[in-house]
């Protein structure tokens, strides 16, 4: 039988991630022999586990033996539980020393606010989904392709979205909306916006567009309604002839040099695999804290997926009352979840569980690693703007639309997502880069994914990849194209988080 290849992440670990093809007969390291064949990127028991011991990957608890698994076993859904009581709260990370400050620049877009674009888009945005068809018909007299002729307006978007009215006023569902829609009416890649409502719904435009004309500090923000317009056609329009005035002014605009402290990175992961807290995750962790030592701002988010990797970032919070809350919001979400019937074990999804994470604390684990090791310095709410420089957490769900959506409205002018499944996320106003985790995957899906990082497994440092990857993102961000961009994607991944009572 052959010598296959596998990868203990941590000397305490008693399974190990097989980086090849594992037949039954192979020998392994420590003299292990396969005692069944195990697809890459699925996990291999080193030696024997006890029924009830905990399983361990990355030096923490990923979840509890079901039964006896034997030396060589392939260790999965099958025989592994996710039901680790008190063993979760496992110990947690030694802080890494802080990187040296770096000097880093991009060529972005100033506005009055002081903020910097990293695109200069026409936003037609809507209060409420009656007036989305409106909005849809201003942004379709604007094609793309009038914007590629190297000019300074990167197009006309309509980001639409399926609520605002039938809300309870006072409730965390209208504060979450009102809070996203503020935060894209302010967003920096947003040279000028059109709000486009109805007239009659409960999510008045000027409860939020007041706010973010303020933000925006004299910046074009103009809104309209159908009901006072006249009707349909007319405010269709009355839009059309706003924008071409938007598209005039926003033509003026010129990009300039920036330092990279004015970038605001949004981490996101989806359709994640066994490779992923491997090689993609922990690359872009790298290339996250250089931005955070260029004076950048890192946002993580999905709090569902950091349930049992939590006590890491703890570790990492730098004072108690960021320990507290980001407690609280985890403490939410187990009321929240109880109170609608669900568990936060509810993942891995069926594809991260065909790539081989079984556990979502294993998913977990390397989810959280994509955030590097920079101090925690602040907890926000979905689509709370972000005031603090360095590595935030916002609150979001893990719904990879849902939480990039209140990323942005809290000001994130760039994004990347990690995926080992493969992906096809794409976002506006905000530019997103896809970092592959696994090269099968990288080479079937190459128009989408912007960047490879399986070469860590044969030898490239995660110091080096997360290099490229920062290298990436500071051309992006002066307006290289993302793979996602030359396909056109990003007008309906405009998805604000919906909950409470639809009346």
């Amino acid at each position: 039988m052959g010598e296959a290849r596998i990868l203990a992440m941590h000397p305490d670990d008693n399974v190990a991630l097989c980086l090849d093809p594992v037949a039954a007969g192979d020998t392994l390291a420590a003299g292990v022999i396969a005692a069944e064949a195990v697809a890459p990127g699925h996990k291999i028991a080193l030696r024997a586990i006890a029924p009830g011991e905990a399983v361990c990957k990355y030096g923490q608890v990923i979840g509890l033996a079901r039964a006896a698994i034997a030396p060589g076993a392939h260790v999965h859904v099958h025989n592994v539980s996710a039901d680790v009581g008190a063993l979760r709260s496992g110990p947690g990370a030694t802080l890494a020393p802080l990187l040296p400050p770096r000097r880093a620049s991009f060529r972005g877009y100033r506005r009055a606010s002081g903020k910097v674009g990293t695109r200069n888009y026409i936003g037609v945005l809507t209060s409420v989904n009656c007036s989305a068809n409106v909005a849809r018909a201003i942004a379709a007299a604007f094609p793309d392709a009038m914007f590629h002729d190297g000019g300074a307006v990167d197009g006309v978007v309509a980001l639409t979205h399926t609520t605002g009215c039938g809300m309870t006023p006072a409730s965390e569902g209208t504060a979450n909306l009102q809070r996203t829609l503020a935060g894209y009416c302010a967003h920096p890649n947003f040279a000028a916006v059109l709000v486009v409502g109805l007239g009659c719904e409960m999510m008045q435009i000027a409860g939020f567009a007041d706010a973010a004309e303020a933000a925006r500090q004299g910046v074009s923000l103009r809104t309209l309604t159908i009901q006072e317009e006249g009707g349909t056609r007319a405010a269709i329009e009355a839009g059309r002839a706003i924008v071409r005035d938007l598209i005039a002014e926003a033509s003026t605009c010129k990009r300039e040099e920036v330092s990279a402290e004015h970038l605001i990175l949004g981490l996101q992961c989806g359709g994640s695999d066994g490779w992923s807290g491997v090689t993609a995750n922990p690359a872009l962790g790298r290339a996250a804290d250089l931005l955070v030592a260029a004076g950048g701002t890192v946002i993580l988010s999905e709090t569902p997926e950091i349930w049992g990797a939590e006590q890491l970032l703890f570790a990492r919070a730098e004072s108690d009352a960021v320990r507290t809350a980001l407690q609280e919001r985890l403490d939410w979400w187990a009321d929240y979840v109880a109170r609608n019937g669900a568990e936060l074990n509810n993942n891995p999804s069926p594809g991260n569980i065909a790539g081989g994470l079984t556990t979502i604390l294993e998913k977990s684990l390397g989810a959280v690693a994509k955030s590097g090791s920079s101090p925690l310095r602040a907890v926000y709410r979905y689509g709370e703007p972000i005031t603090r420089a360095g590595f935030v957490f916002m609150d979001s769900p893990g719904y990879d639309p849902c939480s990039a959506t209140g990323q942005m409205a809290a000001g994130a002018n760039i994004l990347a997502f990690t995926t080992g499944r493969g992906s096809v996320f794409g976002s506006k106003p905000a530019p997103c880069i896809k970092l592959a985790s696994n090269r099968a995957m990288a080479t079937r899906m190459a128009e989408d994914m912007d960047i490879d990082c399986s070469p860590v497994l044969d030898g490239v440092t995660l110091d080096a990849m997360g290099e490229a990857i920062f290298d990436l993102l500071l051309r992006t961000a002066s307006g290289e194209r993302s793979k996602s961009e030359g396909l056109g994607l990003g007008d309906l991944e405009f998805v604000p988080w919906q909950m409470g009572a639809v009346m």
